[in-house]
C-alpha cells in the first residue's frame, strides 16, 4: 500500500484529497497533519466523514507527522511547500504541492507568479525547481512519472482555461494575441478562512469580478498555452465569484486566423483528447453545465464557433475543488507511483 501524509488536513484542499484517498484502492492515510484543530479527529471537523476516518489531527512538529510517508500532499498556502517539500524528499517520499511554489521551473518565472501574488519573488528552495513538473496531466503526461519526484499541481482557473484553450493553441487556428479568459467560481474556491465578505449576507444573490488588475493564475495560462502555440499568447483574463458552492466555469473566446466549421473543431479537440479519460468533448447542441461534473475529476469542454463573428468560443466546466485541486492531485498521484491515471478516479459526480 502507498502511505500518504496530508499537510493542510483541515482546509477544503486537504479534505479533497482525504475523501478521494478513502475511495483509493491502493492507498493508505498515515497521516494528517494541520496548523489548525490540533488533536481533533478529523470527523469532528467533518461529520460526514464519521467511521471512514477517524484520525487526529497532527501538529507539523510532532513525532507521528514526522515519519516518513511515501506521498506527501501540501494542501497548503504558498510558501508552506517550497519550506517544507526537500525535508519529505530526503526522507523518499514523492511531493504533491497545491500552491504556486511548483509550478515554475525558473527562479524568473517563480519571481512573476511570486510579485502577482504579493509575495516575495525568492523562492526559499530554488534548486527544487528544475526537478519539479507542471501537474496539468492531459498536457505533461509523460513527464509525471515514476521517476518524477515533485510536481506542482495547477490552479483551479488555469486548469479550466488551458484544458479548454490547448486543442485550438496546439492547432494554431487562433491569433495569439485575442485571447479572452471569462471565468466563473464557486464560493468554495476563497478556502475555508473565514473573511467578511464571504458571510451570507455578503455573498447571498452576490456576483462579483476580482483581481482585475493581475491575476496569478494568468501566468500558467499564459504559459502553457505559448509552448502548445510555438508564440508567445496574451490572455484577457476576467475571475468571477457567483453564489454556488463550487464548480468554476470558464467561458473562452479567440479570434480564428482563417474559417473553421464547428464540427472540424470538435473533431480537433476529440482526436486532441482522445488518450484523456477526464475530458469530455461536446458540440455547442449539448446542454451541459457545472452541475455535470460536480464531485467529479471530468472537465466538460463545449466547442462553439461564432461564424459571424469569425471566432472561437469554448464554455469549460470543471469542479474547482475535483479537476481544479484534489482530483488532478491524485492523478498525479497515481502517475508518479505507475498506476493507471484513473484509480480511485473513475467514477461520475453526484447529481442534482
Amino acid at each position: 500500500m502507498i502511505k500518504v501524509k496530508v499537510i493542510g488536513a483541515s482546509g477544503y484542499g486537504g479534505i479533497g484529497i482525504i475523501e478521494l484517498l478513502l475511495r483509493h484502492p491502493e492507498t493508505e492515510i498515515q497521516a494528517l497533519v494541520a496548523l489548525e484543530s490540533v488533536g481533533q479527529p478529523i470527523s469532528d471537523i467533518y461529520p460526514h466523514l464519521k467511521g471512514f476516518c477517524d484520525m487526529p489531527v497532527l501538529a507539523p512538529d510532532s513525532p507521528a507527522a514526522l515519519e516518513p510517508a511515501d506521498v506527501v500532499f501540501f494542501s497548503t498556502p504558498d510558501g508552506v511547500g517550497m519550506n517544507g517539500a526537500r525535508a519529505e524528499l530526503d526522507k523518499g517520499a514523492k511531493v504533491i504541492d497545491y500552491s504556486g511554489d511548483f509550478r515554475f521551473n525558473t527562479v524568473e518565472e517563480y519571481a512573476e507568479y511570486a510579485r502577482r501574488i504579493g509575495k516575495p519573488t525568492t523562492h526559499a528552495d530554488p534548486g527544487l525547481l528544475p526537478l519539479s513538473v507542471y501537474g496539468a496531466t492531459e498536457l505533461h503526461r509523460s513527464e509525471i512519472n515514476a521517476e518524477r519526484r515533485i510536481v506542482g499541481n495547477p490552479g483551479c482557473f488555469a486548469v479550466s482555461c488551458i484544458l479548454g484553450l490547448a486543442p485550438a493553441a496546439a492547432a494554431k487556428t487562433f491569433r495569439a494575441n485575442s485571447v479572452i479568459c471569462d471565468c466563473k467560481s464557486g464560493i468554495s474556491g476563497a478556502g475555508k478562512k473565514l473573511n467578511a465578505a464571504f458571510h451570507y449576507p455578503n455573498r447571498h444573490e452576490m456576483m462579483n469580478a476580482y483581481k482585475l488588475a493581475d491575476h496569478q493564475h494568468v501566468c500558467e495560462v499564459e504559459r502553457e498555452l505559448s509552448l502548445l502555440a510555438g508564440e508567445p499568447v496574451v490572455v484577457t483574463f476576467t475571475a468571477q465569484v457567483v453564489p454556488v458552492s463550487r464548480g468554476i466555469m470558464s467561458c473562452l473566446y479567440a479570434d480564428l486566423v482563417h474559417s473553421i466549421s464547428e464540427e472540424e473543431m470538435v473533431g480537433i479537440y476529440r482526436e486532441f483528447y482522445k488518450d484523456s479519460p477526464f475530458v469530455r468533448v461536446f458540440p455547442s447542441s449539448a446542454f451541459v453545465g457545472s452541475m455535470h461534473v460536480r464531485g467529479s475529476n471530468y472537465a466538460n469542454i463545449v466547442v462553439s464557433i461564432d461564424q459571424r463573428s469569425n471566432r472561437l468560443r469554448i464554455v469549460s466546466h470543471i469542479d474547482n475543488l475535483m479537476k481544479g485541486q484534489a482530483g488532478s492531485a491524485m492523478q498525479n498521484m497515481n502517475l508518479m507511483c505507475g498506476l493507471p491515471e484513473t484509480t480511485g478516479l473513475d467514477h461520475p459526480g453526484f447529481f442534482p
